[in-house]
């Protein structure tokens, strides 16, 4: 192949400003876009069938978090790797790594599928369904897993395109997806009478055709990254490096997995099933602004992997407080919809009295120490982008696992279904300080450090 041909070279000598807003902006508005099209399941079905549907589909939202970390598994942990590749201009081995993301999702995601549905019923009452909320839980998490192929190949491959210079097609990928999916919502749900069963069906759908566009894209040959004879097999020691970087946002979102089951379980205890709906409510809005942090994040990593790859480390750290700066901006207007205005943000989703109630406190209360939180998450994700695995796994499970899941337990034991509220703030407070004291470390052997230095001499090590 022709090494030169489409490759980003850019990212090691173009303004780091000009950078960001030509891959963090496309990233920002997929990721918000992606985002939109969960509410949007959420509003057509909240309006369409009734509170107790939503609380179903705030039942699948531990399976759904689990199959994406498997998803971020291989996608995330490719990107990384490939950005990180394309810097030091190992061309072939990024290639291998396209290939790598198509067999490793096909494997896993046809694993994922067999074991989530032959054990769905017992896997959904785990997760929080009662006898009123597992039909609708069942009905739309059945035809999620029947497109869980596509959706592992497509956000896998989609990750790659933005790491591979292409940040401008993935976004209008991703709206593409989202725009089709809102067209398809009230069709299948209200024209096709499918109820919940409709929302499920026009996720797939959506995915479905976005695959199609991406493999298309990877297939043209005139292209510096495609794919080719060879590649589709896996190469163990790629996918073990790739895995490897991969395994910190698999953790963040299996640990979300089980904070959202721990969560659901607390809240149908202490407040019934339309607690669990309040939750969902409450986790859409509040990660639409995540979701921009994440964009963010997204274009911030095929900038520091490059240039940590190129050794330029004054770049590194000149896109990560840039990334810090503008995820902060995002979190304060989480801030400001969420505890000055929940009542107008959870009146979109319903109109019934007392989950619109459960769901306003719920959600200024959770959100009331977001402000802090957007720089843990480009914090977790600048460890992961320079290939620091152990670190990355630390922060990444800090929050939820170190720091919340206690909370979640104590807390309730004195103030019920307040507590539950109550164990977010904190354990943003105290994630926090473990991320910028892990920081702190960092950027001291940074700064003894000149462009071009051998980042082993230090014991920074990939």
């Amino acid at each position: 192949m022709d090494a030169n041909k489409s490759i980003p070279t850019e990212l090691g000598t173009e303004k780091i400003s000009k950078l960001l807003k030509q891959y963090a902006l496309p990233a920002i508005i997929a990721q918000t876009a992606s985002s939109l099209y969960n509410m949007v399941d959420s509003i057509f079905i909240g309006h369409g069938v009734g509170p107790l549907a939503i609380s179903g589909l705030a039942v699948t939202f531990p399976l759904m978090n689990l199959s994406t970390a498997f998803g971020t598994l291989v996608g995330m942990g490719a990107a990384s790797l490939m950005s990180i590749l394309l810097g030091q201009k190992n061309y072939n081995a990024a290639n291998k790594v396209l290939g790598n993301v198509v067999s490793l999702n096909i494997i896993l995601g046809i694993l994922f599928m067999i074991v989530a549905l032959v054990f769905i019923d017992p896997i959904l009452y785990f997760f929080g369904a009662s006898e009123n909320t597992l039909p609708y839980a069942k009905d739309y998490m059945k035809i999620i897993l029947y497109g869980n192929i596509i959706t592992h190949l497509y956000f896998g491959l989609n990750a790659q395109m933005r790491s591979s210079g292409f940040p401008k097609k993935a976004m209008m990928l991703t709206i593409f997806t989202v725009a089709l999916n809102t067209i398809l919502d009230p069709i299948f749900i209200f024209t096709f009478d499918l109820g919940i069963k409709g929302a499920a069906w026009a996720t797939v759908i959506a995915q479905t055709a976005s695959l199609v566009i991406v493999m298309r894209h990877f297939n043209d040959k005139s292209r510096g990254l495609h794919f080719e004879k060879g590649i589709i097999r896996l190469d163990w020691r790629i996918a073990k490096e790739s895995l490897s970087i991969g395994f910190g946002p698999f953790l963040m979102n299996a640990a979300a997995c089980l904070v959202t089951l721990f969560i659901n379980q607390q809240l149908r205890k202490y407040a019934g099933d339309l607690g669990i709906g309040a939750f969902g409510i409450c986790n859409r809005i509040s990660f639409m602004f995540i979701m921009i942090c994440l964009g963010l994040n997204q274009g911030m990593q095929p900038i520091a992997g490059y240039n940590f790859g190129a050794r330029k480390y004054s770049r590194v750290k000149e896109v990560f407080w840039k990334t810090v700066g503008l995820a902060t901006i995002a979190t304060s207007l989480c801030f400001i919809i969420c505890v000055l205005l929940p009542k107008s943000a959870v009146s979109i989703f319903t109109h019934d009295p007392e989950l619109m109630a459960m769901s306003a406190k719920g959600l200024r209360t959770m959100n009331a120490m977001v402000l802090i939180i957007g720089a843990h998450i480009v914090s977790t994700n600048l460890f992961q982008c320079l290939g620091m695995v152990r670190k990355s796994i630390i922060l990444s499970l800090s929050r939820q696992i170190l720091f919340l899941l206690p909370l979640l337990y104590l807390l309730p034991l004195k103030w019920g279904e307040t507590g539950v509220w109550l164990s977010y703030p904190i354990s943003d407070v105290l994630s926090c300080i473990l991320a910028f004291t892990m920081l702190g470390s960092l950027f001291k052997k940074f700064g003894k450090m000149k462009d071009g230095d051998s980042p082993a001499d230090l014991g920074i090590k990939f």
